[in-house]
C-alpha cells in the first residue's frame, strides 16, 4: 500500500473479523508487507490453530462490549501509541438454522433487527470510539469498515432483507459521522465504507446460486482489492462509500 510504504515507522494495523473470510485473507496480505510492523488481529474468538507470532497478535473481542474494547485497547497503547490502518471485517447476515434475510414485511422481528444492527452498525462506531486515542494526532491513518451495496438507499430497487439493508445503511451515516469529527482531531485521517462484492465466504453460501459467473470472488481477491482501494484515497476523501472496484457507491 503506497501510504503504508511513505510511513517513517513500521506500520501498525489492526483487523476485526480476523479470524476467517475476508478478514483472515487481510492478515495474510498485510503479514507478506515488509513495511507492516504488526497485525493487530480481533475475533471474538480464535482457535489453538491459528497460531500467532511476533508481527501477529490475537485478542479475543466482543466488539459491542465496551469493556472488552476498553481492555483491548489497554494492550495496544502498552506496545504502540498509534494505529495507521484499521479495517473492520465483522459483520452478520444469516444464521444456519436461525435469522434468516426478510423477504416479506410480515417477516420482521424485533429480536432479528436488534441483532443485525447491534454487529453491522454499533460494532463498528464502538470500535472507532475505543480507538480514537490511537487515532488522533498528524500521523497518517485510514479507518475502513466493510458495508455493503444493498445498505445504500439510493441503489436499493429490489427490496427485502430489512435488517441487513438498514444496519449497513446506520452504519454507514455513523462511519460518515464519525469522519467529520475526526477531521478536526487527525487531517491525515481518512474514514471509508467499503464494498467488498460478493465473496465465496460462510456469510454469503445460502445466496451464491444466484451471483451472476465471474462475480464471486474469492476472499485473497476482495483483500487484495480492498488494500488497493484504501490505497488510493486519502484525507480528502474520508466519508466516502466504495465498492471493490473504487467506483463510489450513492448513500
Amino acid at each position: 500500500m503506497a501510504f503504508l510504504c511513505s510511513l517513517d515507522e513500521p506500520a501498525q494495523v489492526l483487523i476485526a473479523g480476523a479470524s476467517r473470510g475476508i478478514g483472515a485473507a487481510l492478515v495474510e496480505r498485510l503479514l507478506r508487507m515488509p513495511e507492516v510492523g504488526c497485525v493487530h488481529a480481533v475475533a471474538r474468538s480464535w482457535s489453538d490453530q491459528q497460531g500467532a507470532g511476533e508481527r501477529l497478535h490475537h485478542y479475543a473481542v466482543d466488539l459491542t462490549e465496551p469493556a472488552q474494547l476498553q481492555t483491548l485497547v489497554d494492550k495496544l497503547q502498552a506496545s504502540t501509541p498509534r494505529l495507521h490502518l484499521v479495517i473492520n471485517c465483522a459483520g452478520f447476515l444469516h444464521q444456519p438454522d436461525g435469522q434468516q434475510p426478510e423477504k416479506a414485511l410480515q417477516q420482521i422481528e424485533l429480536a432479528a433487527l436488534e441483532h443485525s444492527f447491534r454487529i453491522n452498525a454499533f460494532a463498528p462506531i464502538l470500535l472507532a470510539q475505543a480507538l480514537l486515542p490511537m487515532l488522533r494526532g498528524k500521523h497518517r491513518c485510514s479507518f475502513a469498515s466493510l458495508s455493503a451495496r444493498v445498505g445504500s438507499i439510493g441503489d436499493n430497487h429490489l427490496g427485502g432483507w430489512y435488517a441487513y439493508r438498514a444496519s449497513k445503511a446506520a452504519q454507514n451515516m455513523l462511519l460518515r459521522t464519525f469522519a467529520i469529527e475526526w477531521r478536526r482531531m487527525n487531517r491525515n485521517g481518512c474514514c471509508l465504507l467499503l464494498h467488498p462484492g460478493t465473496t465465496d465466504t460462510d456469510l454469503s453460501k445460502p445466496f451464491q446460486g444466484r451471483v451472476p459467473e465471474g462475480k464471486l470472488f474469492t476472499a485473497d481477491f476482495v483483500a487484495e482489492r480492498l488494500l488497493a482501494v484504501i490505497a488510493e484515497h486519502g484525507p480528502q476523501d474520508s466519508g466516502q462509500f466504495y465498492a471493490w472496484d473504487g467506483q463510489p457507491i450513492p448513500w
